[in-house]
């Protein structure tokens, strides 16, 4: 038996934690239901509701409850070396800060991008800040903090790294008015490291843009977008809001593996396919679909067309797969 018969492969892709995206653009206006089209809840799913009349998601920010997330997996892996942007409508029906007497600053309403896997810890709360067991780590997100005390209302903008170094800008000192309607729009652009976000109120800018300039020893890594409630554990405030979310678009690169095609070279198996840089690939094999090996050493990708050789097959049968790693 030749080589050809010998073998019976399967190739599959494999990135921890990722869904392939079929496009470089995510929208969402809400028009079916979102749990239907790859949307999904984690910790108290009350808090988000589908409104089929309003076509919107009703929110309920409740920093009572346990950690809770609206998610959609963004079919790639985000760093400070990637171009990503996000737009969303947010409007407040109500808020309240400082609900837990035994809390009683202010606490965020949040939404943007988090890494799932971290975000879903046990020991990742937000409110602790910068705390190397509870602190969270790879966040880039919208924050509005109500008022409370003798302290203005604020609208943020936070990146928090892999190693939970803190980078904000919580200039913008401006209240959300219940029932009025605001346009978010955050863009993050690797060439110069900077996270911009903007908000408009019927059309017209509202506060200042607000930039952060990450550091080049400063990265974070991001897998899904996420409308968040976040628990109050470990936090010196509390809040209680309901609002709505309507017509998100997201813009994230392609995702690491695109054009897969696996054949046979020389009696040699091989993969085929679009890379990215910045990404490292690795061709793994198994016998039995439970443990898997290397079959050929990392290569870094080049943006263009990139092969996987596996130089030394087995003489049995084998399944192949590509494992997509961000350095």
């Amino acid at each position: 038996m030749n080589a050809f018969s010998r073998l019976v492969v399967a190739l599959c892709v494999m990135f921890p934690g990722l869904t392939p995206a079929q496009a470089a653009t995510l929208t969402e206006d809400f028009s079916t239901d979102p749990l239907t089209r790859g949307w999904s809840t984690f910790g108290n799913s009350n808090l988000f509701q589908w409104d089929r009349m309003n076509q919107n998601l009703r929110v309920t920010w409740d920093s009572s409850q346990t950690n809770s997330y609206f998610h959609l997996p963004l079919g790639t892996i985000l760093s400070r070396s990637d171009d990503f942007a996000v737009s969303f409508d947010l409007s407040f029906s109500d808020y309240v800060s400082g609900t837990n007497p035994n809390k009683p600053y202010t606490f965020q309403a949040a939404i943007g991008f988090l890494n799932l896997a971290q975000a879903t810890l046990t020991n990742f709360c937000r409110g602790a800040g910068v705390n190397a067991t509870y602190g969270p780590k790879n966040l880039v997100e919208f924050n509005f903090f109500p008022a409370f005390d003798i302290f203005l209302p604020t609208v943020a903008q936070a990146i928090v790294a892999t190693n939970n170094s803190w980078l904000y800008n919580h200039d913008n000192l401006l209240e959300m008015p219940p029932g009025q309607a605001f346009r978010v729009t955050m863009n993050y652009t690797a060439a110069t490291r900077s996270l911009t976000t903007t908000v408009t109120n019927n059309g017209v800018q509202y506060g200042p843009a607000q930039v952060i300039t990450v550091p080049t020893n400063f990265d974070f890594r991001l897998s899904s977008f996420s409308i968040s409630s976040y628990s109050e554990l470990r936090a010196d405030g509390s809040i209680l809001a309901h609002g709505a979310v309507d017509n998100i678009s997201i813009i994230v690169p392609p995702p690491p593996v695109m054009n897969l095609r696996g054949s046979f070279s020389n009696g040699f198996w091989r993969a085929q396919f679009l890379s990215r840089s910045n990404w490292l690939y690795t061709l793994e094999r198994t016998a039995d679909l439970q443990a898997w090996t290397n079959s050929a050493v990392p290569i870094t990708g080049n943006a263009t067309n990139l092969v996987l050789l596996d130089t030394n097959p087995p003489a049995s049968r084998a399944w192949y797969r590509v494992r997509a790693a961000k350095p």
